[in-house]
């Protein structure tokens, strides 16, 4: 008799320990929510490094609120002698080749060998650092996140980029490196700063803006939310058993994942993902990262939310409601510094030629829905000063005029 193995279709798959992804190129990966992660009771960490060399590394920050904690763990979870801890410096200024290359130092020095983990605990800049040594190291092994920051937890921490920036440019090298495995504890976000919550509430909002409406409402009702503790609204009772935190962080991470999995390499460069990432890139490199990445993404969603109004691609009082979310999460919606014609024009080209000479910008349609203005031919001229003027005078506390541009005719329905 011939026994056939389940076939597994493609797809994400929720249960109460987090998320399963099998992509149909075949790729699979698990995105795992704890309680207590380093408390030396729960052995969810330790049975990912099991009978393996790590070597961890986290930022200063994370060191200074969970350094000993982590130590602790490994010393309590893993055979001594067989794990070590390093401290990276911290910020975008540091997302270097040259801070790889030290991990990938440090890592031979301690004798990590191909079945060994490179272990990440902190934000997206940690992770997609150790991430990216890791899928050049030995031509790769393992790694592990452990996802301290919300940025972290609904944005790098469920996808399989990694990389750093180079050449004057955001991310400009980099890999699509799976992780071993992506842990992330909803305690950690306690310790965050606010401005940390808001760039996160950022990647939470742009999800609710191109997929999902009740995911956007819920941000309205609570855009405190992480940060001052709300009661479940009505509506949600039913959809939110683990509290408006819970919903927010689960609906936001699923989000990402469906939208990530049919084209979790990027062999279409449409991705409605990018929502928010065609602009803001280039805002947060011009300001020498002042703007943070998560402010960037804000920015970029307000202006291509003023874009799409002008083109006449959404109504005025949608728009105005995407922009004045952003506001009420405590993030920026212009950046005088940076917002000008000459470096938004800019931005706009060196997409066109990042993504195959196709301009793929993602703007909203209304709520939960998204479209893409495919051509730089498809935004007529002026449309895109129009619209950051339009961001000007709302920062400036005025009105916005109304939109005088014709609707673009290249604008694809997604």
């Amino acid at each position: 008799m011939t026994v056939q193995a389940a076939v597994v279709e493609p797809g994400v798959r929720c249960d109460d320990g987090g998320f399963s992804l099998r992509a149909p190129e075949g790729t699979s990966y698990r995105v795992d929510i704890t309680r207590g992660l380093l408390d030396p009771e729960n052995p969810l960490l330790a049975r990912y490094c099991e009978g393996r060399r790590v070597v961890a590394f986290l930022g200063p920050t994370v060191e200074r609120l969970y350094g000993q904690r982590l130590r602790q763990y490994l010393s309590s979870a893993l055979t001594p002698g067989s794990w070590s801890v390093a401290v990276l410096p911290g910020g975008e200024h540091h997302k270097t080749m040259a801070t790889v290359e030290e991990i990938c130092a440090r890592a031979k020095r301690e004798g990590l060998d191909r079945r060994g983990v490179l272990l990440a605990v902190g934000g997206g800049v940690t992770c997609d650092l150790v991430g990216f040594a890791a899928a050049i190291y030995s031509r790769g092994v393992r790694y592990i996140k452990v996802n301290t920051t919300l940025v972290g937890q609904v944005d790098v921490g469920v996808g399989v980029k990694t990389g750093v920036n180079a050449l004057g440019t955001k991310n400009m090298l980099g890999a699509y490196h799976p992780a071993h495995a992506s842990l992330n504890d909803p305690a950690f976000l306690r310790t965050l700063a606010p401005r940390d919550v808001r760039c996160g509430l950022g990647e939470v909002a742009k999800m609710a803006v191109i997929k999902d409406a009740s995911l956007f409402r819920a941000l309205e009702e609570c855009p405190d939310v992480f940060l001052t503790p709300r009661p479940v609204p009505a509506r949600l009772a039913d959809a939110a058993p683990r509290g408006v935190e819970g919903y927010v962080l689960r609906t936001s991470m699923r989000l990402m994942m469906e939208e990530l999995c049919p084209n979790l390499r990027e062999h279409d460069l449409a991705r409605l993902v990018d929502f928010g990432h065609t602009f803001g890139p280039a805002i947060e490199t011009a300001s020498g990262y002042r703007v943070a990445h998560g402010e960037s993404v804000a920015v970029d969603m307000a202006l291509s939310s003023e874009l799409a109004r002008v083109l006449g691609l959404i109504d005025a009082a949608d728009c105005e409601r995407i922009v004045r979310l952003l506001a009420a999460l405590g993030l920026p919606v212009h950046d005088p510094q940076t917002c000008t014609p000459e470096l938004m024009h800019g931005a706009l080209h060196a997409a066109w030629e990042r993504r195959g000479r196709r301009l793929h910008l993602v703007v909203p349609r209304g709520i939960g829905t998204a479209s893409f203005v495919d051509d730089l031919d498809d935004i007529p001229a002026g449309a895109l000063d129009e619209a950051l003027r339009a961001l000007a005078r709302r920062a400036a506390g005025l009105p916005a005029p109304l939109p005088t541009a014709p609707r673009s005719p290249g604008a694809t329905a997604r």
